[in-house]
């Protein structure tokens, strides 16, 4: 059942006047993410599926195709990737670094309007999804490219209306991975990332480093980007300074958390008016 909005701004007010950790977690969500199967893809459903060449691998993509899909319409795309896992904390957050475990491209379109793609990080040596951090980076942004076309010569994805987000180390692979080289930032017509940026802080991996994201980030070309964080953006204000078509959104609670686009509160209705916005008539 579908929370009504008293009960919503009831439980953000509690939280918020308490200062509760993980009062994220106590605000009721109105939407379900549904289960990856293994099944054809279909209107409202979301099937597991692996790229040819890939099928021995234990490697999967997700796929959801819209409410009211039909073959031969024209639909934007959401893709997106996933955080690192298996991660928790006090605050009742989880992270399982699984593609199945995406959230944030069904709550920013409620299951209607938008194909929505999870995308694996490529890991070779051991020819299965990496779970933490980049696996084989270049055979990940190549994957990345053949499924979006895959999805968009298949089932009615509109190339020009492609969105890329993430949440955490997907936050981070939006521009680490989708704007690694001109052939992957090409798909793009804005990102969304949520919870850590590309270049704000050093991680270990090659290329972490701020002069290397700048770089990356110049094959953005402007297009518009939303970034938001838990608690505080100005870390990212502060590098993302005189980046045009740049909005910032912070979240009133501490938690590092994907679950927000899950719920009725006044953060998502800035995502999803930027969505439209964004995505709006193909181009």
């Amino acid at each position: 059942m579908r929370p009504s909005r008293r009960a919503t701004l009831a439980a953000l007010a509690a939280s918020t006047a308490l200062g509760a950790p993980g009062g994220l977690h106590d605000i009721p969500s109105d939407l379900t993410v549904p289960e990856a199967m293994d099944d054809k893809p279909g209107a409202g459903r979301r099937v597991r599926e692996a790229l040819p060449g890939y099928e021995n691998w234990d490697l999967r993509h997700a796929l959801y195709l819209p409410k009211g899909w039909k073959p031969g319409g024209r639909h934007p795309v959401i893709v997106e990737y996933p955080g690192n896992g298996p991660y928790s904390n006090k605050l009742g957050d989880i992270s399982t670094g699984r593609v199945e475990d995406c959230k944030l491209g069904y709550g920013m379109g409620a299951g209607e309007g938008f194909i929505w793609l999870c995308l694996p990080f490529v890991d070779r040596a051991n020819k299965r999804h990496a779970r933490q951090w980049w696996g084989d980076a270049e055979a990940t942004a190549a994957y990345c490219r053949e499924a979006v076309r895959r999805v968009c010569d298949g089932h009615g994805g509109d190339r020009e209306r492609v969105l890329l987000c993430g949440f955490s180390r997907g936050a981070i692979a939006c521009g680490y991975i989708g704007l690694r080289d001109d052939a992957t930032a090409r798909l793009w017509r804005g990102l969304f990332a949520h919870s850590h940026y590309d270049g704000l802080r050093r991680w270990g991996y090659p290329g972490d480093d701020a002069a290397a994201a700048r770089a990356r980030l110049k094959r953005l070309a402007g297009r518009p980007q939303f970034v938001s964080h838990e608690e505080s953006v100005e870390p990212a204000r502060r590098f993302l300074d005189g980046v045009p078509n740049t909005t910032l959104v912070a979240l009133p609670w501490p938690n590092h958390a994907a679950e927000w686009v899950l719920k009725d509160i006044p953060e998502r209705k800035k995502l999803r008016s930027w969505l439209a916005e964004v995505m709006g008539p193909g181009r």
